[in-house]
């Protein structure tokens, strides 16, 4: 990719958008422009990838055919408002803020701008993430099919239509911190069952894992992978049973609904 890109802010997520482009080779390094409010931040990142420090937001708009706004979601569209004059007509300007929507962009950035909308997850900082995409009808199929090279740099990504956002923010951008939770109740289990505490987190962790990865490369419905490790009579028919009892599946599903309505109320704010 011969474009040049720019951020606008370098937290995590930028830092895992940075790296996952440096390594898979897809833009020179020399081509990312970065502008973050810590000057130690800019220096850090030059040192580490050979990126481009910007001197201010504007200098950095100036130059990207695409541009990351990586702030945070309360400051993103006053920092947008104040680069608009700085950005070529061409450029695609890309929001990681959350409960932003893409006519909240239009109305500081204008509504004849290319905007994309993106909400990546924190296992994107293991190269683990999964990205939802949402282009706005200026973005042409090219370049919307850029922006999912650059978060496939670093995971997974996907194309999703604006009204899908709450189901992703429910099912993907709030979903690590449920598996956390999960993870540290069977932990929590096992060393009730005598072992190690880190050990415990280990075994935990690697069998989510593990099964993950399992749905995602068989192909086979979940139900009919649980049903394998179901034998007759056997331990994990009664666990399956005890989670059934204490409403384990309509929990999560309950958990989702009011994550996704949290989500809607606030992109109407």
């Amino acid at each position: 990719m011969e474009k040049k890109i720019g951020f606008i802010g370098c937290g995590n997520m930028s830092k895992a958008i940075i790296g996952g482009l440096v390594s898979a080779g897809e833009v020179k390094p020399e081509n990312i422009w970065v502008f973050d409010r810590k000057p130690e931040t800019n220096q850090a990142m030059q040192e580490k990838y050979g990126i481009t420090p910007g001197s201010s937001a504007e200098e950095v708009a100036k130059q990207a055919d695409i541009l990351f706004g990586a702030v945070k979601p309360n400051v993103i569209l006053n920092v947008l408002k104040e680069v608009s004059g700085s950005l070529n007509k061409e450029t695609v300007v890309v929001s990681i803020a959350a409960g932003v929507t893409l006519e909240s962009l239009a109305a500081v950035l204008g509504h004849d701008r290319k905007l994309v909308r993106v909400m990546p997850n924190t296992p994107a900082l293991v190269n683990q993430g999964m990205t939802s995409v949402t282009p706005n009808v200026l973005v042409t199929k090219e370049e919307a099919d850029e922006i999912v090279t650059i978060f496939r740099g670093f995971g997974k990504a996907e194309l999703v239509p604006e009204y899908m956002i709450h189901a992703v923010v429910g099912v993907s951008g709030s979903a690590p911190a449920y598996v956390f939770m999960f993870i540290e109740a069977m932990a929590d289990a096992a060393v009730l069952g005598g072992m190690p505490r880190a050990q415990a987190y280990q075994f935990a962790a690697q069998a989510v894992k593990g099964s993950a990865q399992m749905v995602l490369e068989t192909g086979k419905h979940p139900a009919e992978l649980k049903d394998m490790v179901c034998s007759p009579g056997g331990t994990t028919i009664e666990a399956v049973k005890v989670l059934e009892e204490k409403g384990f599946r309509a929990a999560i599903m309950e958990a989702m609904q009011q994550c996704m309505a949290k989500s809607e109320r606030m992109s109407k704010n």
